[in-house]
């Protein structure tokens, strides 16, 4: 049988994880949040709490990434903690709603942001939104070395691009700016819930650090590599989105902030004439490089499943050349583009995609605890710090976050509800039919 190349290093690992979180998020959600939580303190402590949220996640999922060092990821770590049914929705999920919904946004956001430079219309923003979906998955398909190359080259050029924004709202933006404003105050009793809805773009905007993790089982050395790529990739984006929040802060005022649709681009033209386009640029080899990667790594949760006989078997064949997934690329990518050309608001779609994930973050971080009582003496080359509170703080918060948005977006949140519904009713049939073979090949 063919088996998936091994060649993914600590280096490619990290700029999975950074480059799957930096992507459209710290461009088009901070007026979202802004106008939640108008206030700067407040603003940057919601980042803030992103970021000990991802930080409390990567450790957690590092310590079961160290256990089992195979494709999959999060799908692995359910399924061992509680069996083929939540590892079976978690892969339905993340094919048809979580991860084909945001490579589809992603896609759209990068064929809007190039729309600035070179003038699309409507029909060419799809044409290029549909055109750069299939060039990811031509270079994801060729071998996933190219997939690596592929991301270490445009995480490096976002990481630059975002640099070079913090540099200016920190070096050439004014302090006092951000000091003289108060903002609308928030009254004590729509606190929790302002912070609630504001970290969905948050946790948007974080949403991907777990990637390293879908793509174990071509990384070398995984049990040492794929917890430390987590960890570094968590911290690295925490501080990023901390400082260019500030460099947002520095250069325009509130009410411009809560009022802006290209945020980025009308903080740095603020003192920098040209820096709309230059920004522009930016945004789009962020978010393509986001997209090339989300190519990359989530087939192989579909590819696991089909290897489990929970899902169709073709999905787990490897291309005998080219050593990769191919008819899982080639899923998730065509109903992509079928998500693309009929779906609806980018707002509406980040809602319903980071409910649902979330969910499963906390069910998979809670495995944790499982597996220590189950499997006491299993090898743990890593262990979470500060166990137990750790992973514990990480599933109190995002549980509060899943109720406040089923609360205050119940359309989003339902939908995805019944979706998963569906997906209940699918996995009984792929039961079915795994007893059956099973039963015939004996």
């Amino acid at each position: 049988m063919t088996t998936l190349r091994k060649e993914l290093t600590l280096y490619g690992l990290t700029m999975i994880a950074i480059g799957s979180c930096v992507g459209s998020g710290i461009f088009l959600t901070p007026s979202q949040i802004a106008g939640y939580l108008p206030s700067p303190l407040l603003i940057l402590l919601v980042w803030a709490l992103g970021g000990i949220i991802t930080l409390t996640g990567a450790l957690t999922f590092a310590e079961l990434g160290a256990m089992f060092p195979q494709a999959g990821g999060v799908y692995v770590y359910l399924k061992e903690g509680y069996g083929d049914l939540f590892g079976f929705m978690y892969g339905w999920a993340y094919l048809l709603v979580i991860n084909s919904g945001s490579l589809a946004a992603l896609n759209i956001a990068f064929a809007y942001y190039l729309g600035f430079i070179i003038p699309l219309g409507d029909t060419g923003i799809k044409v290029v939104a549909v055109s750069s979906i299939i060039t990811l998955t031509i270079i994801n398909i060729l071998r996933v070395k190219a997939g690596e190359i592929f991301s270490n080259i445009f995480t490096g050029l976002k990481l630059i691009g975002i640099t070079g924004i913090i540099a200016v709202g920190l070096f050439m933006g004014n302090p006092e700016l951000m000091s003289s404003q108060a903002g609308q105050p928030v009254s004590s009793g729509n606190l929790f819930v302002a912070f609630g809805l504001a970290l969905i773009g948050v946790l948007w905007s974080y949403g991907g650090w777990q990637h390293a993790s879908f793509v174990a089982g071509e990384a070398r050395d995984a049990q040492r590599t794929v917890p430390r790529a987590m960890i570094l990739g968590a911290l690295i984006v925490a501080l990023v989105y901390l400082l260019t929040n500030l460099a947002y802060l520095f250069l325009l005022p509130l009410p411009e902030i809560v009022g802006s649709e290209s945020l980025a681009a009308d903080a740095v033209s603020t003192v920098i004439p040209f820096g709309g386009n230059l920004i522009a640029v930016i945004i789009a080899i962020s978010v393509v490089g986001t997209a090339g990667i989300y190519t990359l790594s989530a087939p192989r949760i579909y590819y696991a499943m089909a290897d489990d006989g929970l899902f169709f078997k073709k999905l787990a064949w490897v291309h005998p050349q080219f050593r990769t997934p191919v008819n899982a690329i080639l899923t998730q990518s065509a109903w992509a583009i079928i998500l693309l050309l009929f779906w609806g608001t980018f707002e509406d779609v980040i809602t319903y995609v980071v409910f649902i994930d979330w969910i499963f973050f906390a069910l998979a971080a809670s495995v944790i605890f499982i597996l220590r009582f189950k499997r006491k003496d299993a090898l743990r080359t890593y262990r979470t710090f500060g166990y137990p509170l750790t992973p514990a703080l990480f599933i109190i918060i995002t549980g509060f976050f899943v109720v406040n948005t089923l609360i205050e977006k119940p359309k989003q949140a339902w939908a995805g509800l019944i979706f998963m519904a569906i997906g209940l009713m699918s996995f009984m049939y792929f039961k079915r039919s795994r007893k059956r073979n099973t039963f015939l090949n004996k």
